[in-house]
């Protein structure tokens, strides 16, 4: 009888880590928890309004990827209360939104762990990681996407809320329903301010899933 070689130790690292990803991932398909930090002067005596998004020159310019983001904060006002202003009536507030991702190599990303699914990133790094049955894991880096939303006052133009929700996964890109989750947990505890940064875990959207 023929006996397959011993793995590697490597290889079981790798394996063992590729579970417990795959394994959290399963349990929170469908919440999200985010890093949330919120600051402002709302009234004590005022309700949410109707608003109206206002984009910046450079969000102009990128037309498509800035409908994509208010899309997903729509969600996350709604579920705070906010409508949006009728068409050529004038809202009550403004609202103006922004992402941004960055990457954060983890500790094992050097070729002394090992030169495989751990080393540094190689490939298009826009594709993101490569799941399959092959079980290839980039497990080299972590993604940090925050998203950020400014409430104005717009009579006065005075900023009344300011909140920010990041959030870590092993993918560049971010889907509709986690943007707005993402915004959903930015805007969960208003108006009223708490612990900076706090984690708050939300439901993914199903309206924004697809």
């Amino acid at each position: 009888m023929h006996t397959l070689p011993p793995l590697p130790r490597r290889a079981w690292l790798g394996a063992a880590l590729a579970a417990t990803l795959l394994l959290g991932g399963c349990a929170g398909l469908n919440t999200l928890t985010a890093e949330v930090s919120s600051f402002g002067e709302w009234p004590a005596d005022r309700k949410a309004g109707t608003y109206a998004f206002e984009r910046l020159p450079s969000q102009q310019a990128r037309a498509a990827e800035t409908e994509a983001l208010e899309a997903a904060a729509r969600i996350g006002l709604a579920r705070a209360g906010f409508t949006p202003a009728a068409e050529g009536a004038a809202p009550e507030v403004l609202v103006q939104v922004g992402s941004r991702v960055g990457r954060s190599d983890a500790p094992w990303a050097d070729p002394f762990w090992w030169r495989g699914g751990f080393g540094t990133w190689r490939g298009n790094p826009w594709m993101g990681p490569r799941w399959g049955l092959s079980a290839q894991f980039d497990l080299s880096a972590r993604y940090e996407r925050e998203v950020a939303l400014l409430i104005r006052d717009r009579a006065s133009g005075k900023p009344l809320f300011e909140a920010r929700a990041s959030h870590e996964s092993v993918s560049t890109s971010a889907s509709g329903a986690t943007l707005a989750a993402m915004f959903s947990a930015a805007m969960a505890d208003f108006p009223k301010l708490g612990l900076n940064p706090r984690r708050v875990t939300v439901t993914l959207p199903a309206e924004a899933a697809r």
